[in-house]
């Protein structure tokens, strides 16, 4: 259509006549900026580097304290006292192999999901990675692309640019030749090229992009709430430790290397490392999964946010609907329908980047050769219409504006209620109009004269019924918001058997403040003819109420309300704005795939706080041991084997597998508190038993190896105690929870009833009475336990 200059030449990557214009680099010129270091290299990240993962999981400080005292006793006491000190290698090793291979997960999703952009070298336009762009290069722009590095317009096509993620202004910026533009903006609306002037950390949001795709475990409510009590625990821990520490070493004068065991015995149990070892295993195991389903996790704490979700909103094009369209009626209003195809081919061959429902034309209605572009108003998703003006081939001249017919339209026009029939029929519907005035007025729609309507059919989506119903059982709300017409996203809607998909609000209607707007958004389900500040607008109205909202789209026109949902969801074929914005990107565009995060998400966060029970309970029963025993000034009552053996059995085995278990309930707020009002009654319900049956015990035993007795009896208590708090966090009951329980209770028996094992763990039941006692002491505490959880449960609702 647009006539090609003597010299133009065929583009191998875009098989399009490129015309006379900038031709961007050579080789030669690259090769040199290279050779100076004048390249874009900023390390964008998926993942922490192997360096730092390692780091994190070694350098903790409850590493540290343990690492002290495991040194201790590898010189003071024997081998199996300092089995604690090999567990935590383990732990720590099973940590970094794990996170290593989440990070192997996401840098080859990250591979997959990176954008290219396109650059002019040698004159012809082709795609390179981010990290190639060199200082001067020339790059192309569209509607949907991200601006990657700082520059200068070089074309401009009726550019638009949004730099609201720099700026905070909303409105898109008109570009012109010579004008700035800034990373982290991004194209709106028009196209061109600029010629890069900052690359790599020079560029002004280089350090924002290096963020925005770096694996992170911060930000999130279980790993805060984890963070709150490791605090609380290390304040409790501090002076504890150092009451027993003056009442084994000093007070009793006890032999040296024995109080020096029951010492660190005393201390080790307070520590709960392997909660936060769990947390991070847990999150890294769910990017495996998520990351086999083609799903790119960009930060880590959105797995936990989506399964905290209650409302999603959800773009209908390229969500509910695939991205292609095909035209199934044209309705001329005005005019011979040779005529209005030709004038639809011109329009189509006018734009060279055409969104979905130009591109069903241009599919449809072949371009008039004879017919030149002179002017073009390219699509907005703010304005709702594109535009052309043309010089046709017998020498006269026209404008066209093609878009919202209830956008191009005064209320009331006839045309509108065709439009209406067709909506409802879920057809999406364009009118084609003549415009009377310049396509760079403001005021161009008015008194455009109705030509044509183009009726389109949308391709629904096979899995999102599936994926509406399934958010539907699971109590989320899904709200359906869309630039396209009301009843049309409506009648779209009802086809995938979306709740109240009938009930369709025009988001023009829509009060502006934000209490009106929200209570429109409770009570309604589908809106229709949405802009772009108005989609940020109901994010932020839905999240006044209360709601944690999930925002899914692909579109340039979803960007602002992904980056201020709680969740942004992207689709991989979406813009390069989107997925840069957006915490989870969907790389192989399957709606169907959101589930499957919602319940990584929700088995993560809900077996951790399930977990978390069983860590906090030995903390809190170990903390309250070690203070009765300063106050009474006797010895405490165990070894590090013994608290190392109990910690396997009852927490360490069983949390490994009961974090991993499939998990659907949904997760609720108050992380800190759910798992203390049980930690800590069930803490000092066990620490008391096994106190009690300590005590006991010494009255009982006398003479020579008197004390192993009494250890004996005291962690027969707490083992039966401690199983208790198992079966019950255990709860609900399969037959794999079962068995994991029942192993465990054999695995101890093994160890009373195998000689060699009870000497190696110190554990040996002298007598009959004593034993009988710790049992009968252990199911009184078990009573208590059942009747106190309850009480709590109905004293300290969440």
């Amino acid at each position: 259509m647009t006539p090609i200059d003597a010299g133009s030449e065929l583009d191998p990557v875009h098989p399009v006549p490129l015309p006379q214009r900038a031709r961007g680099l050579t080789s030669a010129e690259v090769a040199e900026r290279v050779a100076r270091g004048e390249v874009n290299d900023i390390p964008v990240r998926s993942s922490r580097s192997a360096t730092e993962i390692i780091r994190a999981n070694v350098f903790t400080r409850f590493n540290a304290i343990i690492g002290v005292l495991w040194l201790i006793m590898l010189f003071v006491a024997p081998f199996q006292d300092s089995l604690f000190g090999y567990v935590i290698l383990a732990n720590t090793g099973i940590g970094i192999i794990q996170e290593l291979r989440a990070k192997k997960t996401l840098d080859s999703l990250a591979v997959i999901g990176e954008a290219k952009p396109t650059v002019r070298r040698d004159g012809r336009a082709t795609e390179i990675s981010t990290s190639d762009i060199v200082l001067g290069d020339l790059i192309e722009i569209g509607p949907g692309d991200k601006i990657v590095v700082d520059g200068v317009c070089a074309e401009a096509d009726g550019l638009e640019i949004d730099e609201s993620l720099l700026t905070g202004e909303a409105d898109p910026v008109v570009k012109h030749r010579g004008d700035q533009v800034m990373s982290g903006s991004f194209v709106v609306a028009g196209g061109g090229a600029f010629t890069a002037t900052k690359v790599g950390r020079e560029a002004y949001a280089a350090q924002l992009a290096e963020e925005a795709s770096r694996f992170t475990l911060v930000q999130s409510e279980l790993r805060t709430g984890i963070s709150t009590i490791l605090k609380y625990v290390t304040w409790m821990m501090i002076p504890t430790a150092i009451g027993l520490v003056i009442s084994q070493l000093v007070v009793k004068q006890n032999d040296f290397k024995d109080s020096v065991a029951r010492t660190v015995g005393g201390i080790v149990p307070m520590v709960p490392e392997g909660l936060v070892l769990l947390t991070s295993v847990a999150f890294a195991i769910g990017v495996i999964r998520l990351g086999r389903k083609q799903c790119l996790v960009q930060e880590l704490p959105a797995i936990e946010g989506l399964a905290r979700v209650d409302t999603v909103c959800l773009d209908k094009t390229g969500t509910l609907t695939e991205g292609g369209m095909d035209v199934t009626e044209l309705r001329p209003l005005d005019g011979d329908e040779g005529y209005v195809r030709k004038v639809l081919g011109a329009l189509g061959e006018s734009d060279p980047r055409p969104n979905a429902s130009l591109q069903a034309i241009i599919d449809a209605y072949p371009d008039s050769e004879e017919w030149r572009c002179t002017e073009s108003l390219p699509f907005s998703s703010a304005r709702k219409y594109s535009g052309a003006a043309f010089s046709e081939g017998d020498g006269t001249t026209s404008a066209w504006l093609l878009g919202a017919p209830d956008v191009l339209l005064p209320a009331g026009h006839p045309v509108l209620a065709e439009t209406e029939e067709l909506n409802h029929q879920g057809l999406r519907v364009l009118l084609l109009a003549r415009a009377r005035g310049d396509l760079d007025d403001p005021a161009v729609k008015e008194g455009a004269e109705a030509v044509a309507l183009v009726a389109m059919e949308q391709r629904l989506r096979p899995d999102a019924a599936d994926t509406l119903r399934y958010f539907a059982d699971q109590g989320v709300h899904a709200k359906v918001i869309s630039g396209d017409n009301a009843v049309s996203v409506g009648a779209v809607a009802g086809k995938l058997g979306l709740a109240g998909a009938q009930d369709t609000v025009d988001a023009r209607t829509l009060p502006d403040d934000q209490a009106g707007m929200a209570k429109a958004l409770d009570e309604n389900t589908v809106f229709g003819r949405v802009t772009p500040q108005q989609k940020r607008d109901m994010v932020g109205a839905l999240q006044s109420h209360g709601h944690t909202v999930a925002m899914t789209g692909d579109g340039v026109n979803d960007v602002l309300a992904l980056k201020d949902a709680d969740i942004g969801v992207s689709m991989g074929s979406g813009s390069e704005a989107t997925r840069a914005v957006a915490q989870i990107v969907l790389l192989n565009n399957s709606f169907s795939t959101l589930p499957s995060v919602v319940a990584e998400g929700r088995r993560v966060i809900g077996n951790i706080t399930r977990v978390a029970s069983l860590f906090l309970v030995k903390t809190v029963y170990s903390v309250l041991l070690a203070v009765l025993v300063v106050c009474f000034q006797i010895e405490y009552p165990f070894l590090p084997r013994h608290l190392t053996l109990l910690s396997t059995l009852t927490i360490g085995v069983p949390a490994f597998f009961l974090a991993l278990a499939p998990n659907k309930e949904r997760a609720r707020p108050q992380f800190v508190r759910r798992v203390m009002r049980y930690a800590i009654p069930g803490g000092v319900v066990a620490g008391t038993a096994t106190f009690v049956t300590y005590v006991i015990a010494r009255h009982y035993y006398t003479g020579s190896g008197a004390l192993d007795a009494e250890t004996s009896s005291a962690t027969l208590t707490l083992f039966l105690v401690s199983m208790w708090v198992l079966a019950i966090i255990a709860r609900p009951y399969t037959w794999w929870r079962v068995c994991l329980v029942a192993a465990m209770g054999a695995a101890f028996l093994l160890v009373l009833m195998v000689p060699r094992l009870q000497d190696f763990f110190a554990l040996k039941l002298v007598g009959a009475s004593m034993p009988w006692t710790a049992v009968g002491i252990a199911a009184v505490a078990a009573v208590a336990l059942e009747y106190v959880w309850r009480w709590v449960d109905r004293r300290f609702p969440v």
